[in-house]
C-alpha cells in the first residue's frame, strides 16, 4: 500500500493511492495516518478493504507529510563511508544519532524557508523508515518486524548552525521546512529489500546525490536495533538513515541553496518530492 494525507496544511487527510494512481480518501476509516494505524494489525485491516470501493478524491491535490503526529524524528549521520569523507569525518564505529525538531516537518513539494541569516544551507536525500510496532531493545533479525514502511526524506540541514553554532547537530537540523517527508509511506511489503534502493537529488536540474541504500554503513535492521536499545521506538517515529555523498557541503567550492533553486529528489519506488527555495520573508529572489 502507499498511504498518505492529503489537504491544506494542518488539515490534511489519510488517504491511499489505488493501482492506477488515483487518491482514494480513507477518512471514513482512519482518523489520521498515524499511530496505530501503522501496526501489522492496523495495516491488516487497511489491506482488507476494498479500496475500489473508496470515495476518489478529485482534482490536483496538495501532499502533505505522509505520517501524522511523529513522535520522535531521529536522524542518523555520516552512515555513507563516502559522505562522511566528503564531510571531513571519520567513519563512526557505531551509529552516530540526532534529534530533528518535528515542527520541521512539511510535506514533500511544500516551500522550503532558508532561516534568517543563512547562508550555507544544504540537501539531503535520505531513505525515511517508519515505525509500526512498539520497538524496544529489538535484535537487528526482528528489528524489519516493527518496521510500518518507508518514504523519502529530504533532511535539510543549515551547515553553520550546525558544525559552527556549538553544542549539537540538532540546532542545523530543525528549522521550519527542513523536513519534507512523503508524497507517501510505502508499506514494508512493497519493499522487499531497503538495501537496494536508487537514490537521487537535483538542484536546478543538476544532479548532485546519485547512490544507492547497499553502500550503507549500518543496514536499516542495524538502525532500528540500535536506536531501540536506548530509547523506546512507538508506532509514527521517523528515522531518517543517512545520505549518499554529493551534499552542497562537499562540493569544491561548497554550494548552497538560494532562494528561487528548485530541489527535485526520489527514492526508487518511494516517489518523488520538489521543493521551491524562498528566503525567510517568504520571497523567491535570486
Amino acid at each position: 500500500m502507499k498511504l498518505l494525507r492529503y489537504g491544506d496544511p494542518g488539515s490534511e487527510r489519510p488517504g491511499v493511492l489505488d493501482h492506477e494512481g488515483r487518491v482514494r480518501d480513507l477518512s471514513g476509516v482512519v482518523a489520521d495516518v498515524a499511530g496505530d494505524c501503522l501496526t501489522r494489525a492496523g495495516l491488516a485491516r487497511l489491506r482488507a478493504l476494498d479500496t475500489d470501493a473508496l470515495p476518489v478524491v478529485a482534482g490536483p491535490v496538495r501532499y502533505g507529510p505522509a505520517v501524522g503526529n511523529v513522535g520522535k524524528f531521529i536522524c542518523v549521520g555520516l552512515n555513507y563511508a563516502d559522505h562522511a569523507a566528503e564531510s571531513g569525518m571519520e567513519v563512526p564505529p557505531m551509529p552516530v544519532l540526532f534529534m530533528k525538531a518535528t515542527t520541521a516537518i512539511v510535506g514533500p513539494d511544500d516551500t522550503v524557508v532558508i532561516p534568517r541569516g543563512s547562508v550555507k544551507t544544504d540537501w539531503e536525500v535520505e531513505l525515511g523508515v517508519v515505525i509500526g510496532d512498539i520497538a524496544r531493545d529489538v535484535t537487528p533479525q526482528a528489528a524489519l518486524d516493527h518496521v510500518a514502511g518507508y518514504l523519502v526524506v529530504n533532511d535539510l540541514s543549515e551547515r553553520e548552525f550546525q558544525l559552527e553554532h556549538g553544542g549539537q547537530w540538532v540546532k542545523g537540523k530543525s528549522c521550519d521546512t527542513f523536513g519534507p517527508i512523503g508524497p507517501w509511506l510505502v508499506t514494508r511489503d512493497e519493499v522487499p529489500d531497503p538495501q537496494n534502493l536508487s537514490l537521487w537529488l537535483e538542484v536546478n536540474g543538476h544532479r548532485y546525490q546519485n547512490g544507492n541504500t547497499r553502500t550503507m554503513v549500518f543496514t536499516v535492521a542495524d538502525i532500528v536495533s540500535h536506536i531501540s536499545r536506548y530509547m523506546t521506538l512507538m508506532p509514527g517515529d521517523v528515522i531518517s538513515t543517512g545520505t549518499p555523498p554529493g551534499v552542497g557541503l562537499g562540493q569544491k567550492p561548497p554550494t548552497y541553496l538560494k532562494p528561487g533553486d528548485v530541489i527535485e529528489l526520489e527514492i526508487e519506488g518511494l516517489g518523488r518530492q520538489r521543493q521551491r527555495v524562498v528566503a525567510h520573508d517568504g520571497s523567491a529572489r535570486s
